[in-house]
């Protein structure tokens, strides 16, 4: 694998991870929205990643990160029965969305971290690349 490819690579990771974060993001905005049935109510939504590879011979090696879509959340909606809030449904019940904010906190340290890591291995790349075009002088 060339060093232009690791910068492919590396710029895939990126993009994922940014949408990562993106998703991660509206998930938490949307954390304590109300509706008044479960039709309206924001679900949890998630990124789905692959694996970008090539074929090298007899060998597969990878080539980066392909995002596949974004997936809502199949858990529903929390039910709370609150009978005064002017968004209950007849039976006294708003619903929320089925987000846990601990693991999106969790799912937005981890992007971010894995970005920077996406970040240096692209600086690390391009120093390399530098110095190897140095070696000619």
């Amino acid at each position: 694998m060339s060093l232009f490819n690791v910068l492919d690579v590396g710029g895939s990771a990126m993009q994922a991870q940014s949408l990562r974060l993106n998703v991660t993001a509206s998930n938490l905005a949307n954390a304590e929205s109300i509706s008044s049935s479960t039709g309206q109510t924001y679900r949890a939504r998630h990124p789905v990643f692959a694996p970008l590879v090539d074929e090298f011979g007899d060998a597969q090696r990878g080539a980066g990160v392909r995002v596949l879509g974004v997936v809502e959340s199949s858990v529903a909606p929390r039910q709370e029965y609150r009978p005064d809030h002017p968004l209950a449904d007849a039976d006294g019940f708003i619903y929320m969305p089925n987000i846990n904010v601990v693991e999106e906190m969790a799912n937005m340290i981890s992007a971010s971290r894995s970005y920077q890591a996406a970040v240096e291995m692209m600086s690390t790349s391009k120093q390399m690349l530098l110095g190897t075009l140095r070696l000619g002088e």
